[in-house]
């Protein structure tokens, strides 16, 4: 079957889980209360459905166990989505059922995410023997790390991944769909690889998305939150692992390395200087508080993300 199909089976179980899942999270008081720090506009969003993510990692799933080949690389690539959205799922749970702001402490969530990334690095050069061989971008050159940098490299792409594509989701629609364009790009490496089971993973989590934005696209009747933007952040991060392009990944996720750059600057600049070099950090609060609207953002991000995956896919065959 093709792989195709889990596409459109992960647009529709997300679009037919949404009027379920969205009461039901209001009737649960999973919902956002925003801080007082960021922009006044987003005062407005207080109340509105969170953990939203749940809808794209469920759906996404069934799609792809549904309707794709059940190999090891597919069930390695869902434990590792799982296993971060895991992670964001106890943040959300105890910022808003606990109340308690800051949620998972910074380090213990570093720390869990170290530990799943190690336990996935191992697990790819042990049973699942894809080796340590990873492609240079606009090359044809494999690199060779050895074991131990290998599984340094597999903990860095899972812990800076899950991270960038977190401080990339303040802007309704803005993280969603960024994976999107991601998640359709590698679908199209995995299938040229002829590994059709991440071909269909990969699918299915880019139409599951694709259902979630129905809902997520401005004004946002759900957020992702840490559950969705950690679970997504995995899933893209175990893709490009188990298909040895985690270089690549660096240029087609490029708008989110960005995003995660303009904090790491905002902050060094500011213990430094005593001043902001950004009106907030992260970028796109930067450009809001520029006069930008939240949508004109949003859609130039978008952009800039299409313009990146148009060069991992130069980088991946040049």
């Amino acid at each position: 079957m093709s792989p195709l199909w889990s596409l459109g089976a992960g647009f529709l179980l997300a679009f037919a889980l949404g009027p379920v899942m969205l009461p039901l999270l209001r009737s649960l008081h999973l919902v956002q209360t925003v801080r007082e720090v960021g922009p006044a506009s987003h005062q407005a969003k207080t109340g509105t459905p969170m953990m939203g993510g749940l809808l794209f990692l469920v759906a996404g799933t069934v799609a792809a166990l549904a309707l794709g080949p059940r190999d090891d690389l597919m069930w390695a690539a869902i434990a590792f989505a799982w296993g971060n959205g895991l992670i964001g799922f106890a943040d959300d749970f105890i910022k808003v059922r606990l109340h308690r702001p800051l949620g998972v402490r910074a380090r213990t969530k570093l720390g869990l995410g170290a530990l799943l990334g190690l336990g996935f690095g191992a697990l790819a050069i042990g049973p699942l023997n894809i080796g340590t061989d990873v492609r240079i971008p606009f090359t044809h050159i494999m690199w060779q790390p050895d074991p131990a940098l290998f599984l340094l490299l597999v903990l860095a792409t899972g812990v800076a991944t899950t991270n960038a594509v977190n401080l990339s989701d303040g802007l309704d629609g803005l993280a969603g769909g960024l994976g999107l364009i991601v998640a359709m790009l590698f679908a199209a490496f995995a299938v040229s690889e002829g590994v059709f089971s991440l071909a269909t993973f990969s699918l299915a989590i880019a139409g599951a998305i694709g259902g979630f934005l129905y809902y997520n696209l401005h004004p946002a009747r759900v957020f992702m939150g840490d559950v969705g933007s950690f679970g997504l952040g995995g899933a893209l991060a175990a893709v490009a692992i188990l298909l040895r392009l985690e270089l690549v990944l660096v240029v087609a996720g490029f708008v989110f390395a960005v995003e995660t750059l303009s904090v790491a600057v905002q902050v060094v600049w500011f213990r430094r200087t005593g001043r902001r070099l950004l009106r907030m950090a992260p970028l796109h609060h930067h450009m809001e508080l520029g006069g930008m609207a939240e949508t004109a953002v949003v859609y130039r991000l978008w952009l800039f993300g299409l313009i990146c995956a148009a060069l991992a896919y130069v980088a991946f065959w040049a």
